[in-house]
């Protein structure tokens, strides 16, 4: 019972506002993700910040594929003369 006689109200404070901001990025987090997948806008900006909040950057590689798919769907639209709909991607 002696630990409950040494925690004080800030150590209270510090902890309980340390756990409530975790599940908060945690759930901000889910969240982005989830939003990104319903919409290709949403995962386009979320990749193009994605790199600025992490430690580890894009690799090289990934930009090339999606710089390529890119290349291949402005083909597309320049063949059919008009743009495609999200059914047809």
């Amino acid at each position: 019972m002696d630990i409950f006689l040494k925690i004080t109200i800030d150590d209270f404070i510090f902890y309980f506002s340390l756990i409530t901001l975790s599940f908060a990025v945690i759930k901000t987090l889910i969240n982005l993700v989830v939003w990104s997948k319903k919409m290709s806008k949403g995962a386009l900006f979320f990749l193009a910040i994605f790199p600025i909040i992490s430690i580890f950057p894009i690799p090289q590689q990934e930009i090339k594929k999606i710089e390529n798919i890119k290349k291949e769907y402005i083909k597309k639209v320049d063949e059919n003369g008009e743009p495609l709909d999200d059914s047809e991607k």
